[in-house]
């Protein structure tokens, strides 16, 4: 047999040893970074939420989970028909979910069960029915230069802007708008606002 000289065999080091002190703290590490990534997606980004009760009936549905996307506002204004999410003023953790009927600077008035816009007839196919109460706009309502007014579609069954205690909504209220149906997931998919 032939034998080369001056080779030694190579023999790796055993690596495969962590301490258990380093792998707990590559642990705990890896759990806060997750953590963290999560809360800045939850705070700045979006975040999970569902609807309870029939004012946005027949777009959303009691038990529907959401998606509310809190980053697209950062780049522009709100829109009319956006479905937002903003807090009720007079309830800790309890949030309202509407669509955006009028804008900064615009007249509001609701007549005969018909919205207007400055005086026009708005063209929207998003109420159930015919309104029964304009409430507070049953008079026109001219909105400042950072509130919106919102109803919900199922009119004669929501709590919205015709209420005073909702009443009109300031941009600083608005959390987001609604993005993503994730349940239940026949219904999966991206809402329609426009």
């Amino acid at each position: 047999m032939f034998e080369r000289r001056g080779e030694e065999p190579e023999f790796a080091e055993d690596e495969g040893k962590v301490s258990p002190l380093k792998e707990l703290l590559s642990m705990l590490i890896y759990i806060g970074v997750v953590l963290g990534v999560t809360f800045l997606i939850i705070t700045f980004v979006g975040q999970r939420t569902h609807v309870s009760g029939e004012s946005m009936k027949n777009t959303l549905d009691h038990g529907d989970q959401l998606i509310v996307d809190k980053i697209t506002y950062r780049f522009r204004d709100p829109e009319r028909f956006d479905i937002i999410v903003f807090p009720f003023r007079y309830k800790e953790n309890t949030y309202y979910i509407k669509r955006i009927i009028g804008l900064p600077g615009e007249t509001v008035q609701i007549a005969d069960g018909t919205i207007y816009i400055n005086g026009q007839v708005l063209e929207e196919s998003y109420g159930r029915e015919v309104m029964q109460d304009p409430g507070i706009a049953a008079e026109p309502i001219t909105l400042g230069e950072d509130e919106y007014f919102v109803l919900g579609d199922n009119r004669n069954q929501s709590s919205d802007s015709r209420d005073p205690s909702v009443g009109l909504i300031h941009r600083d209220e608005i959390i987001g708008r609604a993005w993503l149906r994730i349940w239940p997931l026949d219904s999966f998919g991206i809402l329609k606002h426009q």
